[in-house]
């Protein structure tokens, strides 16, 4: 089963003519489903809902992303925002919908002139019909299908969003699978909390299933794990191996940033440049993390108020480190 995840800003409705409507939060989501030679293809949409009054979903959506959909219905300033959040995520394949209000205009040259400004010149436009758009979304599918693959051989990473008890079950946490595989019996690490766990059961899209791979929106029963080793931005992966008998010596796939140097990639639309002093915020996978410019002579160092955990192995481009005044 290969799963193509899309973050999408636009209308309830136009999100339905494309996929079923599957759960109604912060973040919509919808699904569609069909054959393909060598399995189910799954798209799943990720749709902030109350975008542009609340940014967080906005960046939830991003993390899990793999390419974007957004409908265009006036230019504006969320609009200008929207395309630095896509940009700035490293996002560089995904679908434009020029979709104005009855009787109302807008300048698709203008439109098209300001993806490729931000750095998305990679879009596509397609009309409204949500059969197109699908089609449309498959052949990103197909052309990103190496990444997709490649992606399920990497060390785990899942960001959790959801956690909670259920009866008869116990602790489940709920997330996208940012990298990686998962399965039942598997030993797992917890971060920020460096609290234990394992896999007692697993299940993505109300199916329970032995294994979860890189895509999909996973369900994990967990034994030996403390509700409170479960907060927000906790990621979930597999713990350091060491067994010098056998030669084995696999550290955490997680690397703890307390400070970081960065390189940053100013966006077209930046009115102001950076200073020693100010204030930042970073999102990558799902941790929101306030941090404070230190040092500006040879880049970009910044102290972090709490601790960045950043992938070792093919970490979200620098570019996926959103950050905000």
């Amino acid at each position: 089963m290969t799963v193509l995840n899309i973050a999408m800003v636009g209308s309830d409705d136009l999100a339905k003519s494309i996929a079923k409507a599957t759960d109604q939060r912060d973040v919509h989501t919808y699904v569609h489903k069909e054959s393909g030679a060598d399995g189910p293809r799954i798209l799943s949409i990720i749709r902030p809902a109350k975008m542009p009054e609340r940014i967080r979903p906005f960046f939830n959506a991003l993390c899990a992303a793999r390419v974007g959909l957004i409908e265009v219905n006036e230019i504006n300033a969320a609009f200008g925002e929207v395309l630095v959040g896509f940009a700035s995520a490293g996002v560089e394949k995904g679908i434009m919908v020029i979709n104005p209000p009855e009787g109302e205009w807008i300048d698709e040259d203008q439109v098209k002139g300001f993806f490729t400004q931000a750095g998305l010149k990679s879009w596509t436009q397609c009309s409204n019909d949500g059969i197109e758009i699908r089609h449309a979304l498959y052949g990103l599918m197909d052309e990103i299908s190496g990444n997709l693959e490649s992606a399920k051989k990497e060390p785990l990473v899942v960001p959790i969003d959801q956690h909670f008890n259920v009866k008869g079950i116990g602790l489940v946490a709920i997330g996208y699978v940012q990298s990686g595989s998962v399965s039942v019996h598997d030993e797992l690490h917890l971060l920020p909390a460096e609290g234990p766990g394992t896999v007692k059961s697993l299940q993505v899209m109300d199916d329970d299933v032995p294994e979860a791979v890189a895509g999909d929106r996973v369900g994990i029963a967990l034994r030996n794990t403390k509700e409170d080793h479960l907060t927000g931005g906790s990621l979930i992966i597999h713990p350091a191996v060491e067994d010098k008998n056998k030669g084995i010596s696999i550290p955490l796939s997680l690397e703890k940033h307390e400070k970081s140097s960065l390189e940053l990639s100013v966006s077209p639309f930046q009115k102001r440049n950076l200073a020693v002093g100010d204030v930042i915020h970073a999102s990558v996978d799902l941790q929101f993390v306030v941090g404070r410019v230190e040092s500006m002579d040879s880049g970009l160092e910044v102290t972090w108020e709490s601790p960045l955990f950043i992938r070792k192995e093919n970490p979200p481009h620098s570019n996926h480190c959103s950050i905000r005044f």
